[in-house]
């Protein structure tokens, strides 16, 4: 900062060579040939495909949609996360961190959802995307207040979270591998449970084996060929892709005007408050890889972005939508930190999503092959929580015990499906989740132990890691 003046009062120290380096813009807002912008644009929606059609895969069936339907989904969901990240990238008002950052459909909200809409339909949907609608809102509403709240959020709770969403999603994986329907004859059977490991072979040797770019896609690579392979073995469905038009338009409340229940609203809210603690651990992470810090100011602006795309979203058939991490690792990696690179591939998803049979190739893929893949997948967003989790400072003060707690009690669902048989069906909408009982523990108890009660200068324990806030950021895979 003492520099800025010393030039100014100084004319020999600013010698006419240097004032077109004044002028010049930062990487961040430079514009590239388009080529460029266009293949490095690819090379973001290629890292980021697979997870954002991914969760729509796990709630279309799971609430009793058709495969058609669920390809719908699919390409509104990709439709959804270009809008949002054009939000995030471009901006306008004081919406939109302005950065290289990428934004799609949240894995935190898989597991409520399932739970919210199970076998309830064309209703379910209504009922998630009206609690979507409700708790964006509210998360646009706190935005400026919540930016000033970091430090309630230390990797002790952003970590335990992190890694309840990778638990949270693994069995998943594990019934996609043995076929995903238990009343199938095949469910569990020696073939489907080989395809998945094929897979996860397959996905496992391209990323030891490949470099760069591909390594990046090694999952969507594994996909490909495991669904090669399974079509000769005979567990490949072609049905959704002939079904599917070339063009069309995610219509707007497809599945029924959204429906409000307070169970699923406060759910839905909590899941709110884990995507914007994400997004802002991602946004300082991304301001330091570009050599823009983010400020509370430009936090503010992403969280906006981040849920005003969420509110939006379900206008047009969409999830909750929140920072794609994966994609950080790409701007850190290709040294390409033009936003526009990435408003580019916020346009190449609204594309895709107008165009349904490129939408419905994924449901191409047989569930034991996802299986595979998901495996892996799944298990890199707990890999990653536990990474957040080494920087918790975990032998100091009760941090240890608040992981061990959030951590324990989240697993109740996963480890005891029936454990909360007895509660009022309103309450098992949040209970059964996990993720939403796990966050509201780790916050609970990280204030209780390291903040509540301690003098004002007095340092939480939690807050002797967040020197280096970027260092913090959970890589979610969505």
């Amino acid at each position: 900062m003492a520099a800025t003046p010393r030039f100014r009062n100084d004319a020999h120290a600013a010698p006419e060579p240097q004032s077109p380096l004044v002028d010049r813009k930062h990487p961040v807002d430079e514009t590239l040939p388009p080529l460029k912008m266009f293949t490095s644009g690819l090379q973001h929606v290629a890292a980021m495909y697979a997870g954002v059609v991914a969760p729509p895969m796990i709630v279309g069936p799971a609430v009793g949609l058709t495969a058609k339907e669920t390809a719908f989904l699919m390409g509104a969901s990709l439709f959804t996360a270009g809008i949002a990240t054009l939000l995030q990238t471009l901006g306008f008002w004081r919406i939109g961190a302005r950065l290289p950052f990428v934004n799609g459909v949240s894995f935190a909200g898989v597991t409520p959802m399932v739970a919210i809409g199970k076998d309830r339909g064309h209703d379910g949907i209504a009922v998630i995307f009206g609690a979507i609608i409700v708790a964006s809102l509210l998360g646009f509403v706190l935005a400026p207040y919540f930016c000033k709240l970091v430090r309630f959020f230390p990797p002790v709770v952003t970590g335990t979270v992190i890694t309840l969403i990778g638990v949270s999603l693994l069995p998943v994986a594990f019934n996609w591998s043995q076929g995903g329907n238990a009343t199938a004859d095949d469910y569990g059977s020696t073939t489907n449970i080989t395809m998945a490991a094929v897979t996860l072979v397959i996905v496992l040797a391209l990323r030891k084996l490949l470099r760069g770019f591909l390594q990046q896609i090694a999952i969507l690579l594994g996909l490909v060929i495991g669904t090669i392979i399974a079509i000769p073995v005979g567990i490949a469905d072609f049905g959704a892709i002939k079904d599917a038009d070339v063009v069309g338009f995610p219509t707007p409340f497809h599945f029924g005007a959204p429906q409000f229940e307070i169970a699923a609203i406060v759910s839905m809210c909590i899941v709110m408050l884990v995507c914007m603690t994400e997004s802002t651990a991602d946004m300082l992470a991304l301001g330091k890889i570009v050599g823009r810090p983010a400020d509370e100011r430009t936090i503010e602006g992403g969280l906006r972005a981040d849920t005003l795309g969420s509110a939006v979203s379900p206008l047009f058939n969409g999830f909750m939508c929140s920072a794609f991490a994966q994609n950080i690792g790409l701007v850190a990696m290709t040294k390409v930190r033009s936003r526009f690179v990435v408003a580019a591939g916020g346009g190449i998803l609204i594309l895709l999503g107008l165009c349904p049979v490129a939408a419905s190739v994924i449901a191409l893929v047989p569930l034991p092959v996802l299986g595979g893949a998901g495996i892996v997948l799944f298990g890199s967003v707990a890999a990653s929580g536990i990474q957040t989790l080494a920087t918790a400072a975990l032998d100091k003060g009760e941090n240890a015990l608040i992981v061990a707690a959030a951590v324990g009690i989240g697993l109740i669902p996963i480890a005891a499906p029936e454990f909360y048989h007895a509660f009022p069906e309103d309450l098992l909408v949040v209970l059964d989740s996990g993720i939403s009982t796990g966050c509201v523990v780790a916050i609970v108890l990280n204030l209780a132990f390291n903040h509540l009660g301690r003098k004002p200068d007095a340092r939480p324990e939690t807050e002797t890691q967040d020197q280096e806030p970027a260092n913090t950021a959970p890589v979610a895979v969505h």
